[in-house]
């Protein structure tokens, strides 16, 4: 069985020791047990390496942490096989896991310049355009890759370098106690790369304002707050990062016959009272267009509702249509000519003696109330 030393016994300091004390009593130690000063020492060749692996471990901030907390223990388990090639990848591979979400994202995350922004614009169209479906054509200002460097940021002729303080990795890390707090590089804002000569166009971002006109194909059956997505047509990528994308945001128009539940269409007809009494047949112009037929049957009520089955709104990337719904309201003439009064008269007085059923209960309690 190997016994293993403690580094802070190995390294002759305190647990407390600074990094200054921390690198002192490595190099004093160092010079020491050197295998160049005890040519063929087996003993002294062991302790400089022990020395050697203990001093990588204390100078690094996240490996003495972890040291501190487990000891020994940290540095098991895959995290590098033993002696002077140990790391720390084990460890910071289960914190990353663990609280990855809290230190500025989840492990795996693409290193680099991020995606460009997704960009939103508002249209309004018809009813009669949501129900056919259109291809209209949007100018936006958008921020475009630059041609002059083709979005790299650098001088033509150049490129840029991977960044020396976080070594490409586009982040840092900082001790804070026991935790280890991930951030953006402060040199390379996250891009892992630095550019040393940028692009005269663009000024190393790499993108640039354009003004652009593109087409959208609106489908049939849009409704209000239906998103049609332009892919990779929203603000470019930093440095040749990839675009987001363009959300058209639909909104209908408000409608001076229709009105709109999903795919049902209400309107209200008016009818005249002989039509609503005898029945009769009136006609509604669609949103498609067409005359749709509507049948009043004899003895209509004001305020009844007849549907029309597949006369409303297509289903949107689907087949068939929805339904028109009539609300029917029956008017009275205000104005009759004298035959239509003589006419009125005499169904009067047909109806003189006759009891309505509706209003016989209503009229008994009047005169019970009376006396």
């Amino acid at each position: 069985m190997t016994t293993e030393v403690d580094f802070y016994e190995l390294l002759e300091i305190e647990r407390g020791a600074d990094d200054a004390t921390i690198k002192s009593s490595y190099r004093k130690l160092a010079m020491k047990y050197h295998p160049d000063k005890n040519s063929g020492c087996k003993d002294s060749e062991g302790r400089f390496k022990a020395i050697s692996e203990a001093y990588e471990c204390l100078k690094d901030p996240q490996k003495r942490a972890a040291y501190d907390r487990f000891g020994h223990a940290a540095f098991r388990n895959g995290a590098g096989g033993g002696g002077g090639g140990q790391d720390f990848n084990a460890f910071s591979d289960i914190f990353e896991n663990i609280f990855g979400e809290f230190m500025g994202g989840q492990r795996g995350a693409q290193r680099g310049p991020r995606r460009g922004a997704d960009l939103r614009y508002d249209m309004e169209i018809t009813l009669e355009e949501a129900f056919q479906g259109k291809s209209t054509d949007v100018t936006v200002d958008v921020s475009a890759a630059c041609d002059a460097c083709s979005g790299s940021g650098a001088k033509p002729g150049t490129t840029a370098k991977s960044c020396s303080t976080c070594g490409g990795a586009g982040k840092v890390r900082a001790q804070q106690g026991f935790f280890v707090v991930e951030r953006a590089c402060p040199s390379c804002h996250g891009a892992g790369q630095v550019i040393a000569d940028p692009c005269n166009a663009c000024h190393g971002e790499g993108r640039v304002e354009k003004t652009k006109t593109l087409t959208v194909n609106i489908p049939p059956g849009v409704d209000e707050g239906t998103r049609v997505r332009l892919t990779g047509e929203g603000e470019a990528g930093a440095r040749g990062a990839p675009p987001g994308d363009l959300y058209i945001f639909l909104h209908i128009a408000r409608h001076s016959i229709f009105e709109r539940e999903g795919t049902t269409l209400f309107a209200r007809a008016p009818i005249s009272f002989t039509t609503a009494s005898l029945g009769g047949e009136i006609h509604i112009p669609g949103p498609d267009g067409e005359l749709h037929s509507i049948k009043i049957p004899a003895g209509t009520q004001s305020g009844r509702e007849l549907r029309q089955r597949g006369a409303g709104m297509p289903v949107l990337q689907g087949r068939g249509r929805g339904d028109l719904v009539i609300r029917l309201e029956v008017e009275t003439p205000t104005s009759l000519t004298s035959r239509q009064r003589e006419l009125l008269e005499e169904f009067r007085a047909t109806e003189t003696g006759k009891e309505n059923p509706q209003t016989t209960g209503f009229f008994k309690k009047v005169k019970s109330a009376w006396g």
